[in-house]
C-alpha cells in the first residue's frame, strides 16, 4: 500500500487543481453571453439547424479535403512509435545485443512505413 500512496496523492492534487481552476474561472470569468458566443464555431461557415444536401454550387454540401486529418493521424502514429525509443535509449546498455537487434528491427519497420507514406504522397501538401 505504501508504494501507491504517492500516486494517489498526485492524482488527488491534480483533480483538486482541475476543480479549483474550473471553479475559479466560473467565479471570476466574464459573464456576458450573447447569441454569437453561444453558437458552435464551424470554421467560418454559418451553422445551419439541419444538414444541407448540396449540389456542386452549394458550399455546405460539398466534400471537403481531409488532408489535414490524414497528416494529423500520421503524426500521431509516428510520434507514438518514436516514443518507444526513449526507454530503449535509457536502458540500452542493460538490454545488450537482444535490445540492439530488437530496436534495429523496430527502426527498420518505422522506416519502411515512413518510406511507404512518402512514396504514396501522404506527406506532401498538394
Amino acid at each position: 500500500m505504501n508504494t501507491e500512496v504517492p500516486t494517489l496523492v498526485l492524482g488527488a492534487v491534480a483533480a483538486a487543481f482541475g476543480f479549483f481552476s474550473l471553479g475559479l474561472a466560473a467565479l471570476i470569468g466574464p459573464k456576458r453571453r450573447n447569441r454569437a458566443k453561444l453558437e458552435a464555431y464551424e470554421c467560418g461557415i454559418q451553422p445551419t439547424p439541419h444538414a444541407v444536401a448540396g449540389g456542386p454550387g452549394n458550399a455546405a454540401g460539398q466534400r471537403f479535403p481531409v488532408k489535414y486529418y490524414l497528416t494529423a493521424m500520421l503524426f500521431i502514429i509516428f510520434d507514438i512509435e518514436i516514443v518507444f525509443l526513449y526507454p530503449w535509449a535509457v536502458h540500452a546498455d542493460a538490454l545488450g545485443v537482444f535490445g540492439l537487434v530488437a530496436m534495429a528491427l523496430f527502426i527498420v519497420n518505422v522506416s519502411v512505413a515512413y518510406a511507404y507514406e512518402w512514396r504514396r504522397g501522404g506527406l506532401s501538401w498538394d
